[in-house]
């Protein structure tokens, strides 16, 4: 009996990046970020990213609970891994803003190590503007906006 193999092309996710990153941090990678197989576990690169987010939010005088009067909530994120991360890697974490809505705009994450350049990861975060008070979604403030287009 011939034994056959079927594989199938699974579908997956593309991110088209900004040309352009306005922001970047350096972040390490900490031995309570690795996993079993002894690299950076894929859920710590959603941490990396919020605390990537909030130091470009900061750097343009804002903050998640106060971006020029509105919040932002997750709306969608979608991670592309390229390489591995082990212990003590530096990564240089880029954020850009793009695709803004009426209420909402995108941020673009990429993830290279520090001494090679080498990209390990791409990544996005859909940020809807949110009153927490109300509990409904908000314009994106025109402060922002203008702000987060001309830091590209």
């Amino acid at each position: 009996m011939l034994a056959v193999l079927f594989f199938h092309k699974m579908a997956r996710i593309k991110l088209e990046l900004p040309e352009n990153f306005s922001f970047k941090t350096q972040l390490t990678v900490r031995v309570t970020d690795l996993n079993y197989g002894n690299h950076m576990s894929n859920d710590v690169y959603l941490s990396y990213m919020h605390e990537a987010r909030m130091q470009y939010l900061a750097s343009l005088g804002f903050s998640e609970l106060n971006l020029a009067g509105a919040s932002v909530i997750m709306g969608d994120t979608a991670i592309v891994f390229k390489k591995e991360c082990f212990y003590g890697d530096e990564l240089t974490v880029e954020v850009a803003a793009a695709e803004f809505g009426t209420r909402s705009f995108d941020l673009y994450y990429r993830f290279s190590k520090t001494l090679t350049q080498e990209l390990v990861c791409e990544a996005k975060t859909g940020m809807v503007c949110f009153d927490y008070t109300e509990r409904k979604t908000v314009a994106v403030p025109a402060k922002f906006m203008k702000l987060a287009n001309s830091s590209r």
